[in-house]
């Protein structure tokens, strides 16, 4: 049986295996709160899985920044994203890191794949968010870089969707990949298909 949301009827549970970040009451209220006055739900439920690739679509506002945070901070996960090394000045460094943001160098020798894959693959712990699409404007193609990630590290992706209609934010099945990097994200995006952004369709 499918986990439901918890009592407070907007999150779902996490797994023992999934990362969390420090318990805080305030900031998991705080996140509930943005996720009830905005009308979202979650729905789905989440892999019970140590390390993983975390992707979200479709992307399509600014607002799903809100949301995808609110619902991180209302759900205790401690999922991470990469910025640029050069966004870590004081004061913001410490705000970044606390939101979960790793800096990353884009010029380095070893690249930002190489980068994040070392991240996860040297963690008992340790999920990787990115928007697959890597803009908010429809797209013909996603970028490769989310599979390479995964592959690189040997662990599956999660999709996650924000769903506008119905004020949704979904979490879908682990999909463990294949050789076949442009067969897995058509697979992927065609279970995206049903899902619909703020300002344009399905990714």
């Amino acid at each position: 049986m499918a986990p439901t949301p918890d009592e407070a009827g907007y999150v779902l549970p996490l797994p023992p295996s999934v990362p969390r970040t420090r318990p805080n009451a305030f900031a998991r209220w705080f996140g509930r709160t943005l996720l009830r006055l905005g009308g979202w739900r979650m729905v789905g439920a989440f892999p019970d899985l140590p390390r993983a690739v975390l992707i979200g679509a479709p992307h399509s506002s600014n607002w799903d920044g809100v949301w995808g945070f609110a619902a991180k901070l209302a759900l205790g996960l401690d999922v991470k994203i990469l910025g640029k090394h050069q966004l870590f000045w004081w004061p913001m460094g410490p705000i970044l890191r606390k939101l979960g943001v790793i800096a990353v160098d884009r010029s380095a020798a070893h690249g930002v794949v190489e980068q994040a894959a070392s991240l996860i693959t040297q963690a008992r712990q340790f999920w990787f968010g990115l928007a697959p699409e890597g803009t908010r404007k429809p797209v013909e193609r996603w970028k490769p870089g989310f599979w390479k990630i995964a592959k690189a590290a040997n662990v599956p992706v999660v999709p996650a969707y924000f769903h506008y209609p119905d004020r949704i934010i979904g979490i879908g099945p682990a999909f463990d990949l294949t050789d076949d990097m442009a067969g897995d994200i058509q697979r992927i995006r065609g279970w995206y298909r049903p899902w619909h952004g703020k300002h344009h369709g399905t990714p």
